[in-house]
């Protein structure tokens, strides 16, 4: 068993294969997809890769998988929707295929509107052992008993609630930033995803002291986001640039500023 709350470099599939069988609470990652496949120089194995995430992850157990498809030839991959469909085949459930929206994403030049997300795939070993839902307030709730009126005095049909409901599977997050994390640490990774998107599914799929994984690590994005939350992390990758990158993430202390 490798040691936890640490950054490994190497390949994933052999740190992996390290692991006891049913040992991973929850998997947050992103990995490389298509032309990305040779990542930082490196090249990856998919189907190892996912066939030692079903083997580790406990029953109740999630993936969180955020990929997209690159277009070749005026054509997408699809390569998202073939991962999908091969960790069913492996036995996983396809619990939501949820949305990452860029709230500023990059505008392009071609004859499609703009692309601005991602899937977020959730994968479940069996129902689900956690979940801890975002929430958003009702601002119309079905029941109309109780009205508010509006500035001429009328009954507008809205009223005025304190509940709340469960979330959409849409999330979207400003992207990009110059890479500057919250605490203002910059960071050379080319393609992080937003630390809310980690911690958001970190809250809702995991409980305090559970064992979080990301096999592709990249800046240590979901082990910050894990560490920050109170669960234990492990953090594979195979770039030493970033993992020297993701060491010093989550060796960096909080520091509270007092507002000017």
């Amino acid at each position: 068993m490798l040691e936890l709350d640490k950054i490994y470099c190497g390949d994933n599939c052999d740190l992996l294969g390290q692991l006891p069988r049913e040992c991973i609470d929850l998997v947050v990652t992103s990995p490389p997809y298509d032309d990305l496949r040779t990542y930082g120089g490196h090249s990856w194995d998919f189907f190892g890769v996912a066939w030692q995430l079903k083997r580790v992850l406990k029953p109740g157990g999630v993936i969180v998988w955020v990929v997209a498809d690159a277009t070749k030839n005026g054509s997408e991959t699809g390569s998202s929707m073939e991962q999908a469909l091969h960790f069913k085949r492996l036995g996983l459930n396809l619990h939501d295929t949820m949305i990452y929206a860029k709230a500023n994403y990059l505008p392009l030049t071609h004859n499609r509107y703009e692309q601005a997300f991602e899937y977020m795939f959730v994968f479940s070993a069996g129902r689900p052992a956690t979940f801890t839902p975002k929430t958003t307030p009702i601002l119309y709730p079905r029941n109309r008993d109780l009205k508010m009126r509006d500035g001429d005095g009328k009954k507008d049909g809205r009223q005025d609630s304190k509940e709340n409901r469960i979330c959409s599977n849409v999330f979207e997050y400003k992207t990009g930033g110059g890479h500057i994390d919250s605490y203002g640490f910059a960071h050379l990774h080319p393609a992080p995803f937003p630390e809310k998107l980690a911690g958001d599914h970190i809250a809702t799929w995991s409980n305090p002291g559970d064992l979080v994984l990301d096999p592709f690590s990249g800046s240590g994005t979901t082990a910050k986001a894990a560490k920050e939350l109170g669960r234990r992390f492990l953090g594979l990758e195979i770039n030493p640039e970033y993992c020297a990158i993701a060491e010093r993430r989550i060796a960096q202390q909080v520091i509270e500023f007092e507002a000017v």
